[in-house]
């Protein structure tokens, strides 16, 4: 993350991008004629969207399986390790962590061991009568066995069907009845009482088979059998007993099965998180992830030099289940294994590590090569080293400085647009701060970068100072993840990169009534550009855009064409996914996220205000702040709710009353929230905050966007109070829903400040 690309950004981003040939429309997947371009059908088929020539094109991207491409790695690093896991741990006492395990005692898969158990697994669950085309669920923390369950449902002709660890029994039995999920893996068995809980409150149940308990030290006997409603009793077996089960069977059925997967078939579900409303299961096709894969790895091969490294290194530690988990821990590491010079291996963080803090010390160990942290993971860190910064005195304070303000110049001059920083000094800056990223684990990380949610600018800027470059990216579940991408040749901190080749990205202004009726919106002439004239809706299309949106028959036929009809609300005739975000272009091709349509306040004389800038801007201003959240929806002026940084506060859980990190700098006589919330500095310190966001122009348009008041509320948003969704996205509607009677009382409350009363 320390290397120097030399040449003018902008002359490296037009090389870098340039696609050779006469026509670049032949690189883009054509549509021709009014779709529909989905199908909503548990066994349907989506054939390969084929370009002319180029990266989508039959012969950039040979269409495949995710089964070929596995069994490729396998025939290329059958001895090399897949997967390295700590187990036989003890539990956690006491709120602290037993200590790392060492490299060397992490246990062990290789390639050819896990194509061998995938294999076994397989022919287990089509014992336990799973059919083609149906889905395995799979619900716990990732594991080896999680990556292997979600093979085998696909080798056994089915789909695999993840479900988020922090899933209530009610959302998980919806996704196990609506995927039409036969089996069920589970990592805890507690996991099952609570399935049949969701269950029997359903009473919709008919086609679950059998469960599997994959967790360390979970005890099943021999012969137990858990009462479904609408299922009778089922087995329930151990992940040993499900293995040797498979190893008795014959292949004959699994290699019929195998014979019979097309790249056009379903290949996973991934369930999005939303903020209402049953979560809609996005259908992504064997073609879908090998095409976004190939783009993905073919993007990063030319930007940053792996041919040094013999291993690439990944943590798993993000929800398998999202697609950003699905696409970096199961998909990468075998294309990579499949199609590159190296080999790719996985090492699990432990269930705790983001909840406790301790993934630095997983990180240690594996010293990856890539690294995806989604924006809450890198501003968490980014907290832990500004502490141990602001603690350095004198000449160790005065080097750290010097270090990150000569890192930063460089940084910045190696945008789009910008002229290289100064080198000088940079022998001993980069070594300074190369000590700070072995602290960290990160010391080996050749590209890093961060999606599923928007990052702050200044988040990148610090990170720029530590000699690290974060390169956003950006896509929805929609489109396996990705659509836009950054790399350090091609990169502008604030937007999310430029599109993938084969792919195609456009800013549409959307009629209101009919959205398959749009007009191109003019390219911005930069990233500051806040004329509307060049906002819209980000569209795109390509081979990487999915199936659609799974409808389960068995639902009823008022369920399916509701589906139907949502699929063809997000897919237009013309095969434009919509993405639901304002966003620009600008005339280098980059693409700046502005708003979500869904988020946008509209004030009372009809203004349409982006409160996500304006909530930045305020964090940027105040360290302590963690979190903004503008409410204003048809009302004369907007207000807003502040969190503060506090112990134990990871998304997950809402943490403590314990201040952490920029938090105890504000006033260091005050060490909790509830102090804070009375602390004469404190309300100075988040009023100038929003003062300086209010007189800003670039984030405060009118005089309609600005914050007029604001409180302080004495608990981080969280999962745990279904504030955030999985991937820490805010419920704004549903925050709103929790704090309506605080809500009224601050508009109905004199003064800038209102006070949080219970």
């Amino acid at each position: 993350m320390g290397a120097c690309y030399g040449a003018e950004a902008s002359n490296r981003y037009i090389e870098f991008t340039r696609v050779s040939g006469a026509d670049v429309s032949e690189t883009y997947v054509p549509y021709s004629g009014s779709g529909p371009w989905f199908t909503c059908e548990p066994n349907g088929e989506v054939q390969p969207r084929l370009a002319t020539r180029g990266k989508a094109s039959e012969q950039g991207t040979p269409p495949s399986t995710s089964i070929s491409l596995l069994l490729k790695a396998v025939e290329r690093c059958r001895d090399k390790p897949h997967s390295k896991v700590e187990r036989g741990l003890p539990p956690v006492k006491d709120n602290v962590a037993p200590d790392p395990l060492p490299a060397e005692d992490w246990k062990t898969w290789t390639y050819g061991q896990l194509h061998d158990e995938i294999r076994s697994i397989a022919k287990a669950f089509i014992k336990l009568g799973m059919q083609p085309f149906d889905s395995v669920n799979i619900w716990g923390f990732n594991a080896p066995e999680w990556i292997m369950a979600s093979y085998a449902a696909q080798f056994a002709g089915g789909k695999a069907a993840g479900i988020y660890p922090t899933d209530t029994d009610e959302t998980a039995s919806y996704k196990v009845v609506h995927s039409g999920g036969s089996i069920i893996v589970v990592e805890e068995k507690s996991k099952i009482a609570k399935l049949a809980k969701g269950i029997k409150a359903r009473g919709d149940a008919k086609s679950i088979k059998a469960i599997i308990v994959y967790g360390e030290g979970q005890q099943v006997a021999d012969g137990e059998k858990q009462l479904l409603e609408g299922c009778g009793e089922v087995p329930v077996l151990s992940w040993e007993k499900c293995k040797k089960m498979g190893e008795e069977q014959n292949d004959n059925e699994l290699d019929n099965r195998i014979r019979n997967v097309r790249p056009g078939h379903c290949c996973a579900l991934i369930y999005t998180s939303g903020t209402t409303g049953d979560p809609k299961a996005v259908m992504v096709s064997h073609d879908n992830l090998i095409f976004a894969s190939s783009t993905v790895f073919g993007e990063i091969t030319r930007a940053v030099d792996f041919s040094k490294e013999e291993q690439m290194r990944a943590i798993s530690y993000l929800p398998l289940s999202h697609v950003a988990g699905m696409m970096v821990d199961i998909v990468g590491p075998v294309y990579v294994s499949a199609y590159m010079q190296n080999y790719e291996t996985i090492y699990y963080a432990r269930p705790y590590d983001l909840k406790m803090g301790t993934i630095k010390f997983r990180l240690q160990v594996a010293r990856p090569t890539l690294f995806l942290g989604v924006p809450l993971v890198w501003e968490k860190i980014a907290d832990k080293i500004r502490a141990i910064g602001a603690a350095n005195t004198g000449l160790k304070k005065a080097i750290g400085d010097f270090s990150k303000r000569t890192n930063l110049d460089y940084r910045r001059g190696l945008q789009i647009g910008e002229q290289p920083g100064d080198s000088c000094c940079r022998c001993l800056s980069t070594k300074v701060m190369g000590k700070v990223k072995a602290e960290l684990g990160l010391d080996q990380c050749i590209f890093a970068f961060t999606g599923a949610a928007p990052i702050r600018k200044d988040t990148l800027e610090y990170y720029g100072s530590l000699d690290m470059s974060i390169n956003e990216v950006y896509g929805m579940s929609e489109c396996c993840g990705a659509t836009t991408w950054s790399v350090p040749p091609a990169h502008q901190w604030g937007s999310c990169g430029y599109e993938l080749p084969g792919t195609e990205v456009k800013v549409y202004r959307v009629d209101e009534v009919d959205f398959n009726k749009k007009t191109e919106c003019d390219k911005a002439p930069s990233l500051d550009s806040t004329d509307e004239r060049y906002q819209g809706e980000i569209c795109f299309r390509g081979r990487h855009i999915m199936m659609g949106y799974l409808a389960q028959p068995a639902l009823g036929s008022a369920h399916v064409a509701e589906i139907k009809k949502k699929t063809a609300e997000t897919i237009d005739k013309d095969g434009w996914l919509h993405s639901g975000d304002k966003g620009l272009i600008t005339k280098d091709g980059m693409v700046k996220i502005t708003g979500r349509y869904k988020e946008l306040i509209i004030g009372e004389g009809g203004e349409n205000i982006a409160p996500v800038p304006i909530e930045d801007h305020v964090k940027r201003m105040c360290d302590g702040v963690n979190e903004v959240m503008m409410v204003g929806d048809k009302r004369k002026y907007n207000i807003a709710l502040v969190t503060l940084k506090a112990k134990g506060a990871n998304g997950e859980v809402p943490g403590e009353d314990n201040l952490d990190a920029g938090a105890l700098r504000v006033n260091e006589k005050v060490s909790t929230i509830s102090g804070a919330m009375a602390d004469d500095i404190w309300i100075k310190t988040i009023t100038d905050a929003i003062t300086s966001a209010n007189n800003n122009g670039q984030v405060c348009a009118n005089n309609a966007a600005k914050i007029q008041k604001f409180t302080i509320l004495p608990t981080n948003f969280s999962e745990e109070n279904n504030e955030l969704t999985p991937t820490k996205k805010l419920k704004r509607k549903v925050v709103e829903t929790i704090y309506k009677d605080l809500i009224e009382k601050m508009y109905a409350t004199n003064g800038t400040y209102i006070p949080f009363n219970k």
